[in-house]
């Protein structure tokens, strides 16, 4: 094992025995039995790990996330290669946001909509809604199947982009704004940003442009024919539908 995989794995492994998984289920790659990191199966695959920085919803790092780094079942993310090496021959390519979710992540986000002064992330997230109703509404849930490690939250992006990076100290632009006028993720353009807590993130939204409308049925049946379940209220969710048996299930579906 590499000094980078090995610093992985220190990581990783603490968020896991949390999880409930024993070291005697690591496998030899040092990761728990059936998973694997995406990027040692697909490194052209981009990351941007939101959850493990503060442009997220809640604006800070978020508890498990201690690494950027996107770590799946084997089979997910084998599925994932697969939808990749579709978009290679467009000159195009997936981008990850999410992908295993620690289930120590989800306690914080329930303490999070419990406060209801720490709005600081409301301008480009969940512009025109109440915090309090965001589980509600099914943007989040309790029992999240990303703990499961099939699940992924992603878009496409030309193949060669590059990720901006995030100036905490920049205005924040609204996620449901224009292509032009909200934060500059990279990606394709999807009608909203990622994890934009709105009803213009319906896959099927009748809201959005032509332009958004065919990358998101793009992405969607490209995930689809991959072996995964699309999730209506989120453009971005996929949960692959076959997941592995031998993986715990550390949580039920969202």
């Amino acid at each position: 094992m590499t000094w980078s995989k090995f610093l992985r794995w220190s990581l990783f492994s603490s968020v896991m025995t949390l999880a409930g998984f024993s070291p005697a289920e690591a496998a030899p790659s040092g990761l728990p039995a059936g998973f694997v990191y995406l990027s040692d199966i697909d490194p052209s695959i981009v990351q941007d790990m939101r959850y493990a920085g503060s442009h997220n919803f809640v604006g800070r790092p978020i508890a498990g996330y201690e690494a950027a780094e996107c770590v799946l079942t084997e089979k997910a993310a084998r599925a994932l290669a697969k939808v990749q090496s579709q978009l290679a021959a467009k000159k195009l390519s997936l981008i990850v946001w999410d992908c295993y979710r620690p289930t120590r992540a989800t306690p914080e986000f329930v303490q999070w909509t419990k406060d209801p002064h720490d709005t600081k992330m409301k301008a480009e997230f969940y512009p025109r809604i109440d915090k309090s109703r965001i589980f509600e509404l099914g943007y989040l849930s309790s029992r999240s199947a990303h703990s499961r490690g099939s699940t992924v939250d992603l878009g496409i992006m030309p193949m060669g982009g590059k990720v901006p990076k995030f100036d905490p100290a920049t205005r924040l632009a609204s996620c449901i704004a224009g292509k032009v006028e909200r934060f500059e993720d990279g990606a394709l353009d999807f009608g909203t940003g990622y994890d934009c807590m709105d009803e213009l993130s319906a896959t099927t939204s009748p809201s959005v442009s032509a332009e958004a409308r065919k990358n998101r049925l793009m992405l969607r049946d490209l995930m689809v024919a991959a072996g995964f379940k699309p999730y209506r209220r989120e453009w971005w969710h996929f949960e692959l539908i076959d997941e592995p048996e031998e993986v715990p299930d550390a949580e039920a579906p969202v």
